[in-house]
């Protein structure tokens, strides 16, 4: 006889709903800053994109800069993780900071589907722009860990490590000026070729 199948209890049905809902409200919330740009937007634009009304997002986000902060945590929490990811599964400086570079790029095209926020850091109230601003200098920390080994065991070319991440955390965060998920340049080649020409521009040849 065949295991019976688990059937939610109504608790975690309604908290399902819940968090397929507060998705939904983050996904629209980072189309209309990328449309309109976040001090423009307001709470009756992500609505409309959901046929929702302000009100209703209130039961999930208080305000605007609830929705920005919360896909700031998200953003910065996905590529911490992928920095552990990269010490795990590569050896070679140059294969993690390549790995890195691509799924970074699938973050700002995919995740936060080309939204700027890395611009917006200043809307955040002081307290959450210090944590958001604390967690991004952890990362830059990591690129710079990779660089500097990868300059110690002869990979990479006598560069200073922290002008080399700004210029390639910079080249990424610009994608959100000029990319548009529905445009002719395939986010799934954007990556590779990010990593091609930043990984290459430093690798000894």
């Amino acid at each position: 006889m065949s295991p019976k199948a688990t059937v939610p209890s109504p608790s975690a049905r309604i908290e399902q709903k819940r968090s397929k809902r507060k998705a939904e409200i983050v996904h629209a919330a980072l189309q209309a800053f990328r449309d309109k740009g976040y001090y423009q937007t307001t709470l009756e634009d992500i609505g409309q994109r959901l046929n929702m009304r302000p009100s209703a997002i209130y039961h999930y986000f208080p305000d605007k800069e609830s929705l920005l902060y919360h896909c700031h945590l998200e953003s910065l929490e996905e590529v911490m993780r992928l920095l552990d990811e990269a010490q795990e599964r590569f050896e070679q400086p140059a294969d993690r900071l390549a790995y890195l570079i691509r799924e970074h790029v699938r973050v700002m095209t995919d995740t936060l589907e080309a939204s700027p926020l890395a611009f917006e850091v200043t809307a955040l109230s002081p307290e959450r722009a210090a944590e958001v601003i604390a967690l991004r200098d952890r990362y830059e920390r990591g690129l710079r860990s990779i660089l500097s080994q990868g300059k110690r065991d002869g990979t990479f070319r006598d560069v200073n490590p922290k002008t080399a991440v700004f210029a390639i955390l910079g080249s990424i965060n610009w994608i959100a000026r000029w990319f548009h998920p529905d445009g002719d340049v395939d986010s799934r080649r954007l990556g590779a070729e990010f990593a091609d020409l930043l990984v290459g521009g430093l690798t000894c040849r």
